[in-house]
């Protein structure tokens, strides 16, 4: 037990300042994607929930295209397969397109915004009608409602999904590695191949298994100190 220990903190030693940029783009990846993701599926469950006919049924295309298909082969068909059309190499999204970072964080950003916008419109759908039928007959506007009554409601009753939707992504961050991103399972990927051990494998591992129990902490804070009863 003590030699596997040696073993991988002289990993770590040697290998500090590699493991750590792949943390901190690991890291930009989930915060960037969670919190675009989020405000991404706010403007999905609204429209799921408040728009009219045409509105909800591209909502539930949207969400049937992203949440039924792999998320690896969204990535690839970004990096690899828009490639092909010229018209994209010709256009201003060139620049984002043809960088395998920002090809994984838009994959990630979509595809984590079908899933939240699924929790947060079974939470809007949840908050009794009874409390909005009361805000009407007070004269407050509809946009009023949104702010003050659904979407604090919403956001406490899906907390517990969204954390989770959190922690996936967290996951999936890893599958960016497949299109030539070095985040911290591309570097551990690398090092271990090089080394023929997977000593930086399992650090990463646990580095992951830390901040999936620190994101289930901050839930289980927000839920506590924001109690619906």
């Amino acid at each position: 037990m003590e030699a596997l220990l040696s073993d991988y903190l002289a990993v770590l030693r040697d290998n500090s300042a590699e493991l750590w940029d792949g943390l901190v783009i690991t890291l930009e990846l989930w915060t960037v994607s969670s919190v675009v993701g989020l405000l991404l599926a706010l403007g999905l469950a609204l429209g799921a929930t408040q728009g009219g006919p045409w509105v909800r049924r591209m909502v539930r295309g949207y969400g049937a295209a992203f949440r039924g298909t792999p998320l690896l082969v969204q990535m690839f068909l970004l990096y690899y397969g828009l490639s092909q059309f010229e018209w994209v190499r010709a256009s201003p999204f060139w620049v984002l397109f043809e960088d395998a970072f920002y090809c994984g964080l838009i994959a990630l950003t979509l595809n984590i915004a079908a899933y939240m916008a699924e929790d947060m419109r079974a939470a809007i759908l949840a908050i009794p009608h009874g409390q909005l039928e009361a805000a009407a007959a007070y004269g407050m506007g509809r946009l009023d409602m949104l702010r003050r009554i659904v979407l604090p409601q919403a956001l406490r009753i899906a907390a517990p999904a969204l954390g989770n939707e959190a922690v996936s992504l967290l996951k999936a961050t890893a599958l960016v590695s497949t299109i030539t991103v070095f985040d911290l399972t591309g570097i551990a990927r690398r090092l271990s191949n090089e080394s023929y051990t997977t000593d930086a494998l399992v650090l990463a591992g646990v580095v992951y298994g830390g901040m999936t129990l620190t994101i289930t902490a901050g839930v289980h804070l927000f839920e506590k100190r924001h109690k619906l009863y």
